[in-house]
């Protein structure tokens, strides 16, 4: 993905401690929001300091009936324990380890309380006259304790499940609601609202690295958009529980497609996947991009070569009529010199015509699939010889070169789509070649493949070209390489070669020239011997 800084963050990038500087201005600006989760905490921190309260009281209560009762009924100390407990464990499992040590030591002092006021006669249940008592009341702590610490861990592990739980419902519904997002529209709103519904978040905010925008769904105390940008540029992962603020990179493997910033309570756990399928969402956006973006070129290409066929046909029958109009003009005798040249003149471009219309039919049919391959042993030595005679015009002011390694080879192809493909080529090196240099046709074996070429000195076709210039229409960028041309020749040799299961490059440079190369993958055969 190409990386270009934007505007906004070019100074912070020139600086030489940026980090530290991007740093300070996101706790500067987030003073506002420490505050508003400062005042939060102390108001949930003061309703939390009321409910122990009020739990310890209500098991002080209980142990101080139960210890009123106890002294009332003249129970022994083993039987107000056991009741003791019945208050103590359930104090743990449903408030927690400190309220359940509270109302322990509560019980042993309303315990002790009540036994101090026991009548002399009772002396056996007096805690300094019985070391009995001392005892049980001793192992009563202990095991009022030790039981009040293993429901306190059963209940957090019990809750913590219970939130993972709850994580996980929340990430399965973002889940599903983003395999159901509207892909034909960009995806960075959507997710935004989508978490900050879900996960019942403050603030979130989506930096889509792609597009080069920010989307912000909740309230904000101030503008997310350079610490969004700040966390993708500089790779920022990191949870401020100070601030409440959650900053991840959104990456798609090990590269940076944006970024995500939230406020409010959750896991870095949770960051972490959301922010995964956050990518996962932009991925499935691009690829649905690019998939309609090929279709609609492919429908495109499809309606250009129906029109072209369809304009192709009808050409053809006036280009007929003309030609043989202006042959029977000719052929009448008795004309002036002037009248002469024009007939002449309107035999030739008619030609011209004409063939331009065929290639266009040609290429049409071969977009279309409507051209079967008719594959028959081919002298390459005669190919060669008929194409450079049907350009003997073009190439009478040229030097030509044919090197053809083996004269006796022998292609198995259709004669008539290899006659289009090497005068496309020829008939390019007769355009763009310097004049009074050479032009080389050459034929080699390879494996299996029988390689053409068509070597000239003209213009180099620039690096960026050399695969596009064989795409119907398409004209080499650089302006020393403009001739006369349509740019369908070019598209026409690289559809021959394909249809025959093959391929073509070409080369270029300043000292060794521009070569046109077509490979041939068919079976090569040896001309029988007569």
């Amino acid at each position: 993905m190409g990386f270009e800084t934007p505007p906004q963050l070019g100074q912070v990038f020139t600086e030489s401690r940026r980090d530290r500087e991007v740093g300070g201005r996101l706790a500067e600006s987030y003073i506002p929001v420490r505050s508003a989760l400062g005042a939060k905490r102390a108001r949930g921190s003061g309703s939390r300091v009321l409910l122990f309260t009020l739990e310890c009281a209500l098991g002080i209560v209980a142990v101080i009936v139960v210890a009123a009762f106890a002294h009332w009924a003249r129970w022994l100390l083993p039987v107000a324990v056991l009741l003791y407990l019945v208050i103590v464990v359930p104090t743990a499992l449903l408030c927690g380890f400190w309220q359940a040590v509270i109302v322990s030591l509560s019980a042993v002092v309303a315990q002790g309380y009540f036994t101090a006021r026991e009548p002399q006669l009772h002396f056996q249940s007096n805690l300094a006259v019985d070391p009995t008592n001392s005892v049980t009341l001793v192992v009563f702590v202990l095991v009022a304790l030790t039981v009040s610490r293993l429901s306190a861990r059963v209940t957090g592990h019990a809750r913590e499940a219970e939130s993972r739980g709850g994580q996980m419902h929340d990430l399965y519904e973002f889940t599903r609601r983003t395999l159901q997002m509207n892909l034909h529209v960009e995806p960075g709103p959507q997710l935004a609202e989508l978490v900050h519904e879900i996960f019942a978040l403050e603030a979130v905010a989506v930096f889509d690295a792609d597009l080069h925008a920010v989307y912000q769904a909740g309230l904000w105390s101030v503008d997310p958009q350079e610490m969004a940008q700040s966390a993708y540029y500089f790779e920022t992962s990191d949870d401020d529980a100070e601030i409440g603020l959650g900053r991840r990179v959104v990456r798609l493997g090990t590269v940076p497609v944006g970024s995500l910033l939230v406020r409010g309570e959750t896991s870095p756990l949770t960051n972490n996947a959301i922010a995964s399928l956050i990518a996962i969402t932009f991925d499935r956006y691009r690829a649905f991009a690019n998939e309609s973006r090929i279709e609609t070129e492919r429908r495109t290409e499809q309606l250009r070569a129906t029109v072209l066929d369809s304009l192709a046909h009808a050409y053809k029958t006036p280009l007929t009529a003309i030609r043989a109009a202006s042959t029977g003009l000719g052929e009448m005798g008795n004309l002036s010199p002037g009248q002469a040249e024009l007939v002449g003149l309107i035999d030739e471009q008619t030609g011209f015509l004409n063939e331009l219309t065929t290639r266009l039919l040609t290429t049409a049919r071969l977009d279309a699939g409507e051209v079967a391959l008719h594959a028959t042993p081919v002298g390459v030595a005669s190919l060669i010889e008929e194409v450079v005679d049907s350009l003997r015009d073009r190439l009478a002011s040229m030097k030509i070169v044919i090197d053809i390694k083996d004269d006796s080879l022998v292609l198995s192809c259709d004669r008539q789509l290899m006659v289009m493909l090497l005068t496309q080529y020829i008939d390019n090196a007769c355009k763009y070649s310097i004049f009074g240099t050479t032009i080389t046709i050459r034929v080699t074996r390879r494996s299996a493949e029988a390689i053409f070429s068509v070597h000239s000195f003209g213009p180099v076709i620039p690096m960026a070209d050399r695969e596009r210039i064989f795409n119907r229409y398409y004209r080499s960028s650089t302006q020393s390489n403009r001739a006369a041309g349509t740019g369908i020749g070019l598209s026409v040799a690289k559809r021959v070669a394909v249809i025959h299961g093959g391929y073509v490059w070409v080369t270029s440079d300043e000292i060794e020239g521009t070569t046109f190369f077509a490979a041939i993958p068919a079976p090569v055969l040896k001309r029988s011997s007569p």
